[in-house]
């Protein structure tokens, strides 16, 4: 009898670590674990990582917590003076040599041109370690009211332009029986969002269509990781797509918001990244309970967001709770 007292008693004091773990955390309890008892940053030192999307936000502020870990780096995006600054950057910080870090100009949606990126790498670094598909645009706009052009170009942009580079890569770790595809999803892939719809769907396709991949690269020895951050400050709203065809939504982002620093949802990347994790949760509350509710409640969970209601939704999007 004393032992299942225990053993209640250990039950019941774990439940409640987790639930204090999920209400004073900032991502999800395994990663939280990780980042205190796991693999450090520093242990991907000399690993080649490409990081598309590098220019800005979340990507460039992975690059520079690589640069401080001591990886050899590829950094793609459109604009190559950006890619410039965000090198020198990387060599202030980190401890690489000028050498050790290739700019690679990159549209995701040029399919035509993925596959002489590619080779260039190879051919300027041997192998590739770690691919990081960061590169992709939000989308803001109501459901009812988007172009289908604009349904279609968020997923080229964020889906297609991500298969098409994975897929070129993927051969070459298959190869050398080691790799890790690392792709920056969106906590919108786990639940959808009002007024985020092509986004939503975009990210909910990455979700699926790399969870079936890691299966099957078990044997190859290559690790597949889905990264889904909530609210971070970056110029990701800058750039969204609206309804119509061509359109930014140019809107900026506040300091008072509630969102995580890019430094941190970047820090906690690297770690998700050094532990080959499969899936991470990397937000602030509300949205990290919102989460596990969805989770481990999904008919309730929704049932409580159709109540709280559009105006409610919007403003945990925007950091506003």
């Amino acid at each position: 009898m004393d032992l299942l007292y225990l053993l209640v008693g250990l039950v019941v004091l774990f439940h409640l670590l987790a639930v204090v773990m999920i209400l004073c955390g900032d991502a999800d309890i395994l990663l939280q674990i990780k980042s205190k008892f796991g693999k450090s940053v520093k242990s991907l030192s000399g690993q080649v990582v490409w990081i598309t999307g590098a220019s800005s936000g979340i990507g460039e502020e992975l690059a520079y917590e690589l640069a401080r870990a001591g990886c050899r780096l590829v950094l793609s995006a459109r604009r190559t003076k950006e890619l410039e600054r965000v090198k020198k950057e990387c060599m202030l910080r980190g401890r690489v040599k000028y050498d050790n870090i290739l700019i690679l100009t990159l549209d995701s949606i040029d399919f035509d041109s993925h596959k002489s990126a590619v080779d260039k790498v190879l051919t300027h670094f041997k192998h590739i370690d770690v691919l990081v598909n960061n590169a992709g645009r939000a989308q803001q706009a109501v459901w009812m009211r988007t172009s289908l052009k604009v349904d279609r170009d968020v997923l080229e942009l964020d889906v297609l332009g991500v298969l098409s580079l994975t897929k070129l890569v993927l051969p070459h770790m298959a190869d050398r029986k080691s790799g890790h595809i690392v792709n920056v999803s969106s906590i919108l892939g786990k639940i959808g969002a009002p007024l985020s719809g092509s986004y939503a769907g975009a990210k909910h396709a990455i979700q699926g269509w790399f969870d079936s991949l890691r299966v099957e690269m078990i044997d190859k020895n290559v690790s597949v990781t889905n990264i889904c951050p909530g609210p971070v400050f970056s110029n990701i709203l800058a750039v969204a797509f609206t309804e119509n065809e061509g359109e930014e939504l140019k809107s900026q982002m506040n300091t008072n918001e509630n969102r995580m620093k890019t430094d941190r949802c970047a820090y906690l990347m690297g770690v998700a990244i050094a532990n080959k994790m499969w899936e991470v949760w990397i937000t602030n509350n509300p949205v990290l309970l919102f989460t596990y509710a969805n989770q481990y409640m999904p008919n309730v969970t929704k049932w409580l967001l159709c109540t709280m209601g559009l105006e409610t939704i919007q403003k945990i999007k925007q950091g506003q709770i």
